[in-house]
């Protein structure tokens, strides 16, 4: 189905007939021995149990092979490996392509657990990483050294939404080092607002808990990787006993459908919160991408073909712990709690020794109190009452 548009496109992927039979969505397959009923039947599952035919539940249902054809469709890849969560998915992408004695370079807005994964176990493995600033752009090539396997990149930036010139980092790393594997933390735009693996990305990563799932009720990863990277990223993510149960990956698959609408929502709540925001005389900067003062905003408008509702905004000010106790905790509508891509809205603060230490680069926040919001699918008036309250308060 080509030149369908991505709301058309997201209604009919993963409920290929095989995988529904005569229902609406595909069934969901729970199962962990598969029984062959001959010698011949088994040797064509070992043959084929990369391809999608049922071999070991580890290897995956049907309900898993709905799942991967739909978001191999979605973002354009040779083939999709899950994962139980987010972090699963990042680490053994990683993992997969690395060996003792390499070096990989990391954007230094990645997610927290990504820098954490790096400095805690890949430090153990003797592998080297290089954090970096997520607006170096072709000077990336500057840092590659001769043993550096992967480069590690996130756009949006986590909590502070740098976002990256990617055709021009992807066209500086292939002129260098064309064998480096570059990799992409995708989760901000779950799989529609960015096409990585059309701008040269050889694998995809996101966080299904988030968007793809929407309700706040299941955890799930995946990476969807080009013609090059699957089968290494399949095989190691295998012997690295990776795996996802059957009915989160039914409930994903499930959201996949509904995706555009929601994120559509989540757009038009978030930008009419941040645009309040921004008028405010406490705040001193919201860091929203399709806001020209967020840092690579243009690589934005060029990129992507949209926004959701998580975004950042920085005070003028530096709370006191007072203040910042009393402006988390008496929230209506906001509720404090980590991931988002949910129905509901969330809120968390930071001040600025937490924005220093999830950066290792070259970074210096500025004093005022730092905080994160995700616009859920509330009425955006609900959300900006619940938020002139906690100015008040302080």
């Amino acid at each position: 189905m080509a030149n369908i548009k991505p709301e058309t496109q997201l209604v009919h992927i993963g409920r290929n007939p095989k995988f529904t039979q005569k229902g609406v969505n595909p069934v969901i397959q729970r199962a962990s021995s598969i029984i062959f009923d001959s010698l011949e039947e088994k040797r064509h599952a070992t043959r084929h149990r990369a391809n999608g035919v049922l071999f070991y539940g580890r290897r995956g249902t049907q309900t898993h092979f709905a799942f991967q054809e739909a978001m191999t469709e979605l973002e354009g890849g040779a083939g999709c490996v899950l994962y139980p969560s987010g972090a699963a998915a990042i680490t053994n992408a990683i993992l997969s392509f690395i060996s003792a004695e390499d070096h990989i370079l990391v954007t230094g807005s990645a997610y927290d657990p990504t820098q954490n994964f790096c400095d805690r176990i890949l430090a153990k493995l003797n592998v080297q990483t290089t954090y970096f600033d997520p607006l170096i752009g072709a000077n990336i090539v500057d840092l590659i050294q001769p043993n550096t396997r992967i480069v590690f990149l996130e756009s949006p930036g986590s909590v502070t939404m740098e976002i990256q010139d990617l055709p021009t980092i992807v066209k500086a790393i292939r002129a260098k080092s064309p064998e480096i594997i570059i990799m992409i933390d995708n989760t901000w735009a779950a799989g529609i607002l960015l096409k990585p693996l059309l701008l040269g990305v050889d694998i995809s990563i996101q966080s299904a808990t988030k968007y793809i799932n929407g309700h706040s009720d299941g955890m799930l990863g995946l990476a969807v990787a080009n013609q090059r990277c699957i089968e290494i990223l399949r095989e190691n993510s295998y012997l690295l006993g990776q795996t996802a149960d059957p009915d989160t990956v039914y409930m994903a698959n499930r959201g996949l459908h509904t995706l555009p609408t929601r994120l559509k929502q989540h757009q038009v709540n978030g930008l009419q919160v941040a645009n309040w925001l921004q008028q405010r005389s406490e705040v001193e900067q919201v860091f929203h991408p399709a806001f020209p003062s967020t840092p690579g905003h243009e690589f934005f408008v060029r990129d992507f073909s949209g926004c959701n509702g998580l975004f950042s905004f920085q005070l003028k000010a530096r709370l006191t712990p007072e203040q910042f106790t009393e402006f988390l905790n008496n929230f209506n509508h906001f509720k404090m709690g980590y991931s988002w891509g949910g129905f509901e809205s969330l809120i968390l603060g930071y001040q600025k020794e937490d924005l220093q230490s999830m950066r290792q680069y070259n970074f210096t926040p500025k004093e005022g109190t730092f905080f994160r919001v995700h616009i859920g699918l509330e009425h955006p008036d609900d959300l900006i009452e619940d938020l002139q309250l906690a100015f008040e308060r302080i």
